[in-house]
């Protein structure tokens, strides 16, 4: 048995993935310790986990961010996610790593566990091998190691072969550390100074290059190639898959084996407050299109869905992705990392519409690896939406590149390979921690 602190953020989308990977640790009996906010206290503890408080200066409440954080309110584009970054993220950092301190204080651990956001990894990660436990990065977002072929991460950008791309990616990582960030850049220099006291090593974001390992959750297949790639980067696949089912079916379950292709579109469980974002989009863009489109309200009432539905739409709260997506042609996303895995472990192909958080990022791989087509837009018009789900049930390359992708993940090794990359750091047993 071993012992692990898991840290996380306290937003919604950052802790979910990181329960999954508490709950598979905890059932292969290693002792679990699971750091974030109060409002997923009993989430944790569902998991088998011990929930282990953020500080108040670290905790918020992320169900209303503007609430939470007034001073973000009004802020677009690159002067918002300036802001988001600088105060949602990077101000908890000092009282993070004092919370870990006390924590492996009280009781050594194995190895700390932590997600890209997590930015107080970085002033843990200054210290020397020997003065703390193994720190793993846990790769729940499209891979941002920093790479002289791929472009900053967070642009949504693709790659460009050869020296005109290497000198357009070293132009952009420029504009962003020293431009965008370069203020951000500053404050984080002096955080860590007076936190660690000693000096940043590099960017303030690239926390996750610098880890002992990061385990990445997907295949190499819907990654760009590196040439620079690190060898602490491990790909085991998506951490969850579609699992068994045997939950009551909608009753017009039975008209998915019809001849008409079937369009799925969801929003997820999160980016769902807004079904103009998509859903309704899709609706409008296939109401005269001979396909049966399949829409799943991620747990919202029915009711809210624009009315009335077109008559090739059928409707659910949930679905079940084991026996939906094998009959599925097309998957619709607003660009969940989740979700987009779960339809390429069933070969399905994609159309992807999302350019918050790391959304822009998986719609940019999903056009890279020629398994869907990006819209480029979180909230696309019906038009654009209509040309990419016709596009790309005409083209069957699509899904013949889904379903390799698909093979890949179909042998990966998931959250067992995340066990393997941690036996390998900790060959010892825990032990105290600090200058020996």
């Amino acid at each position: 048995m071993k012992s692990f602190l898991v840290c996380s953020t306290p937003v919604h989308g950052h802790v979910t993935p990181l329960l999954t990977v508490s709950r598979h640790l905890v059932r292969q009996g290693h002792r679990v310790r699971f750091m974030t906010g109060q409002r997923y206290a009993d989430a944790v503890r569902g998991t088998g986990a011990e929930f282990v408080a953020l500080p108040a200066e670290a905790d918020y409440d992320d169900t209303d961010m503007n609430v939470a954080f007034p001073g973000r309110v009004g802020k677009t584009g690159v002067a918002g996610i300036r802001w988001d970054v600088s105060n949602i993220f990077l101000k908890p950092a000092p009282a993070q790593i004092r919370a870990v301190d006390d924590a492996i204080a009280q009781e050594p651990v194995d190895a700390i566990l932590v997600e890209s956001m997590f930015i107080g990894a970085v002033g843990l990660l200054a210290r020397p091998r020997a003065e703390r436990p193994a720190i793993v990065n846990l790769g729940i977002i499209p891979l941002g190691v920093e790479s002289k072929d791929t472009a900053p991460f967070g642009l949504g950008v693709l790659p460009k072969p050869g020296t005109l791309g290497r000198i357009r990616n070293s132009m952009l990582d420029v504009l962003t550390k020293k431009v965008i960030f370069g203020g951000v850049q500053k404050q984080a220099e002096q955080m860590m100074l007076e936190t660690t006291g000693k000096k940043l090593n590099g960017f303030f974001m690239s926390g996750a290059s610098q880890a002992d390992a990061i385990v990445q959750f997907t295949v190499p297949g819907f990654e760009y190639e590196r040439s620079d790639l690190p060898d602490t980067v491990h790909f085991v696949g998506p951490m969850s898959r579609a699992t068994m089912s045997d939950g009551p079916l909608p009753e017009w379950w039975a008209e998915l084996d019809g001849p008409r292709p079937v369009v799925h579109v969801s929003q997820g469980t999160v980016a769902n407050t807004d079904f103009d974002e998509l859903i309704a989009p899709t609706m409008a863009a296939l109401a005269d299109d001979d396909v049966l489109v399949v829409v799943s309200t991620g747990g919202r009432p029915l009711s809210t869905l624009p009315s009335p539905l077109p008559a090739n739409v059928r409707v659910a709260e949930y679905l079940p992705h084991d026996r939906l997506l094998p009959l599925t042609d097309v998957y619709v996303s607003n660009g969940g990392y989740g979700g987009v895995h779960y339809a390429l472990e069933h070969g399905v192909p994609l159309v992807v519409a999302g350019m918050t958080e790391d959304k822009a990022e998986v719609a940019a791989r999903a056009q890279w690896t020629g398994v869907g087509v990006s819209l480029r837009t979180s909230k696309p018009t019906p038009e654009r939406v209509g040309a990419a789900v016709r596009r790309v049930l005409a083209d069957p390359g699509y899904a013949e590149r889904s379903r390799k992708v698909g093979a890949e993940i179909e042998v990966s090794s998931g959250l067992a390979g995340l066990e393997s990359v941690i036996e390998a750091l900790t060959p010892k047993p825990a032990q105290g921690w600090g200058p020996q």
